[in-house]
């Protein structure tokens, strides 16, 4: 922005100097023009009466060099006859005498102004003010260098004002962008002083009170987070009291598993829901910080938790893991969170007894997991990847987690018509570490 009004203001000033400038350096040499011609018209005016008194050579000489240079001021005698070196052609001459009018004539060397004085006997005689070219423009160069030095100095300085007024912009721009990126970021706390032009202080106002109010409306949900939370211990302790009604067997065993770790879940949910600017800082660090976890390992072990209700609803279903590493710079939780919101989607959105199949690829420097299904598909993939958008009566989160997952990542989300029928969702992570080498997928399973 500097640059530009910087590029402005000189193209505008020169623009309005140049309009002045050549107009009056066209006037400055015209009036030095003028004044020298003007002074040759006197000096020859000046000789007319004195060759009306005397025609006698030895007189006109005496009266020129009283007037001026003989080299400057010529008479032609009536005679023919010439006091001093004349410098206009003779055929202006001749016409001065016989039409017996007054010329200027421009020569090569300068300017001569030709003068007639009619004397008795119709005898005419012509006076010659000759002026040099050096005379002609003498003290215009001199006054051309002091207007283009005021020009320059006009320029230059409205340029330097120009630069000043932009630095203030753009360090206030600055300023709010560099906040803006900030809170972006995570940094709740930042703030601006509003700086610069009326509109600019405005709209650091303006990014203070969104940042309160940003501030705010995460506290409140943090809250609600909470309080959501801490409401679902009491089904918890349902369940938890459901198993100690079954007894000691294997169901009431899995039934306690799964309630302890959905306590678990919880009571990390309300920790980091009662921590302030817990969720801001953490999606601010990226995954760039989170421990490395290897995909298929956890796809393995997520396999084995969702091997028992499949098994229960006669579901057949495939796996595929990669035998290569497939580490992620992604927490090992969440990534079993997205595992279990696709495989969850299988059971949820398609009837019992339909077939699933999960794989796990390594191809160049990504990693993919791929779930397929038998099922009746999905219509409109684009609304299904919408937040809060569900395509089969769900809350419509659980591929959003996985596709905010994927892009924590580096990766992608995918939805598209799988080879069994139904539906296959694909997601891509990004490999870390000396492991993300080049090279084909591996085959096989581990």
């Amino acid at each position: 922005m500097r640059r530009a009004l910087a590029g402005i203001a000189l193209a505008v000033t020169s623009m309005v100097a140049l309009s002045f400038l050549i107009p009056l350096a066209l006037l400055v040499r015209e009036q030095a023009r003028d004044r020298v011609t003007t002074a040759a018209e006197q000096r020859a005016s000046a000789l007319s009466p004195v060759l009306a008194l005397t025609t006698r050579r030895a007189d006109v000489q005496q009266a020129v060099a009283e007037l001026g240079s003989a080299d400057q001021l010529v008479v032609r005698l009536p005679d023919g006859g010439f006091v001093g070196t004349p410098h206009a052609p003779e055929e202006a001459l001749d016409r001065a005498v016989r039409g017996r009018e007054t010329l200027a004539v421009d020569t090569p060397d300068g300017w001569a102004y030709l003068q007639p004085v009619v004397l008795r006997g119709e005898r005419v005689a012509v006076v010659e003010a000759y002026v040099p070219a050096a005379d002609l423009t003498r003290g215009v160069a001199a006054s051309w260098g002091v207007m283009a030095l005021l020009a320059v100095g006009l320029v230059g300085g409205s340029v330097l004002v120009a630069d000043r007024l932009g630095a203030r912009v753009v360090r206030s721009s600055r300023s709010l962008k560099r906040a803006s990126l900030a809170l972006g970021s995570g940094d709740l706390g930042v703030r601006v002083e509003p700086d610069g032009p009326p509109e600019l202080q405005e709209a650091g106002a303006a990014f203070n009170t969104m940042a309160d109010r940003v501030v705010d409306l995460l506290a409140v949900e943090r809250e609600l987070v909470a309080d959501l939370s801490h409401r679902l211990r009491t089904p918890l302790t349902a369940l938890y009291l459901e198993a100690d009604r079954m007894g000691a067997t294997p169901s009431a065993r899995r039934v306690t598993e799964a309630a302890g770790q959905l306590e678990s879940e919880l009571d990390s949910i309300i920790a980091a829901a009662r921590t302030p600017l817990a969720s801001a800082q953490l999606a601010g660090a990226g995954a760039g910080t989170a421990k490395p976890c290897d995909v298929a390992e956890v796809v393995a072990m997520r396999l084995d938790f969702w091997s028992v209700l499949a098994t229960q609803q006669e579901r057949p279903f495939e796996r595929s893991l990669t035998p290569r590493p497939t580490p992620v710079a992604f927490p090992e939780d969440d990534l079993a969170a997205v595992v279990d919101a696709l495989i969850g989607n299988v059971f949820r959105h398609t009837p019992q007894g339909t077939r699933f199949v999960v794989r796990v690829e390594r191809q160049d420097r990504h990693v993919y997991l791929t779930v397929d299904d038998a099922g009746p598909g999905v219509a409109d993939p684009g609304a299904a990847l919408t937040r809060g958008v569900s395509v089969g009566g769900s809350t419509g989160l659980g591929l959003d987690i996985v596709a905010r997952a994927a892009r924590t990542a580096d990766g992608e989300l995918t939805i598209t018509r799988a080879p069994l029928g139904g539906a296959r969702v694909r997601v891509s992570f990004v490999l870390t570490g000396a492991d993300a080498a080049g090279g084909a997928s591996g085959g096989g399973e581990r």
